[in-house]
């Protein structure tokens, strides 16, 4: 079963980036980086240094960081907006363009690369809960090679979408939180009755 060195995978350079920056390679970073290079393709795309490009992620999961690496769509930005629905399905707006696309997974995934057995073996004993660290991974390698290797509409279905103008990241001025005494951003503080302007921790105290 512990065949990983047996894999070949042939890494393109962007993806290497999303790796160096997530950590390890699975099957959700190469969807993030599927629509990421989908994406740059349609809308002819740029690294977004401030908030040119806005991507709005139905789920939290290892896709994003793709799409952090690769679209400059991140969170302190704020042009990373996560409606987490658990939906594998991502909007990315160009802001220059006024154009949006969505990007959303088809089907349930089926392995069709070779070792076809062997994935279903490992499927099987992490389904089981029986799999072993090096067994996760071969499964996790199998998968994201099989999914470099095929076109990007068998796997996503892509839309374009009305556009809207997204709203820009947020700024407020700071202020003291009257009990903590720790400095919040004034939109986020609570009133309370007695007139005083609290954080929210201290107003869930």
């Amino acid at each position: 079963m512990e065949k990983a060195e047996n894999i070949s995978i042939k890494m393109p350079e962007e993806l290497k980036q999303c790796i160096a920056f997530h950590g390890h390679l699975c099957p959700g970073l190469v969807y993030g980086y599927l629509v990421s290079q989908q994406a740059i393709n349609i809308l002819d795309l740029k690294r977004s240094k401030d908030e040119e490009v806005v991507a709005i992620c139905e789920n939290d999961s290892c896709a994003i960081d793709s799409l952090q690496v690769l679209l400059g769509t991140t969170a302190g930005k704020g042009n990373l907006i996560i409606n987490n629905y658990g939906k594998n399905a991502y909007t990315i707006i160009s802001r220059s363009k006024k154009k949006a696309y969505r990007f959303s997974r088809k089907q349930y995934y089926k392995y069709n690369g070779k070792n076809k057995e062997d994935f279903a073996m490992l499927d099987a004993a992490i389904s089981s809960g029986s799999a072993t660290i090096k067994q996760k991974m071969r499964q996790k390698l199998l998968k994201a090679t099989d999914l470099l290797s095929r076109p990007f509409d068998d796997i996503f279905s892509t839309s374009k979408v009305e556009f809207s103008m997204p709203t820009y990241a947020p700024l407020a001025r700071s202020e003291v939180c009257n009990i903590c005494g720790e400095m919040t951003m004034s939109t986020k503080m609570v009133s309370t009755d007695d007139g005083k302007r609290i954080c929210i921790p201290c107003s869930k105290r």
